[in-house]
């Protein structure tokens, strides 16, 4: 990724990023909202500046590694993008919210982590795309 530069800033930030929908059920199980939901993903963080360096959108989870700007905060960026492409996605395939209890898509919390010295961009990306077609367990996040 680099360095970026911002009006008063310079920056090269990586963060992993994990989230799963709610009551952890498998609602990217099926390849249309998959699809849908890494097509909003895309558009949502290129409207926000965010850079997209490696996307995983799995049955039950969905990982991220990302960069932008440090004038946004690592929960704003999450909560952006989980909450915009709910709706959509709620919008596009109404079936899901049958499946969800309380209407929500995601779960209230997500997993964070920040690329440096130990753990690079490299393992990180390693890892998302190694993990894209096993079947995690239902109490791994990541």
């Amino acid at each position: 990724m680099g360095l970026k530069r911002a009006s008063h800033a310079v920056y090269d930030t990586a963060y992993h990023l994990v989230w799963c929908p709610k009551y952890r059920k498998k609602i990217f199980g099926e390849e249309a909202i998959r699809e849908g939901a890494e097509q909003l993903i895309r558009e949502i963080s290129e409207e926000y500046g965010i850079e997209i360096e490696e996307m995983e959108v799995a049955i039950d989870h969905v990982h991220l590694l990302v960069s932008f700007p440090p004038k946004l905060s690592i929960g704003e960026v999450v909560r952006t993008i989980k909450n915009i492409s709910a709706r959509e996605l709620f919008r596009k395939f109404p079936r899901i919210k049958k499946r969800l209890w309380a209407g929500e898509l995601s779960e209230d919390g997500y997993f964070a982590r920040t690329a440096g010295d130990r753990m690079t961009r490299q393992i990180i990306d390693k890892y998302i795309r190694h993990n894209r077609d096993i079947e995690q367990g239902p109490a791994q996040l990541f």
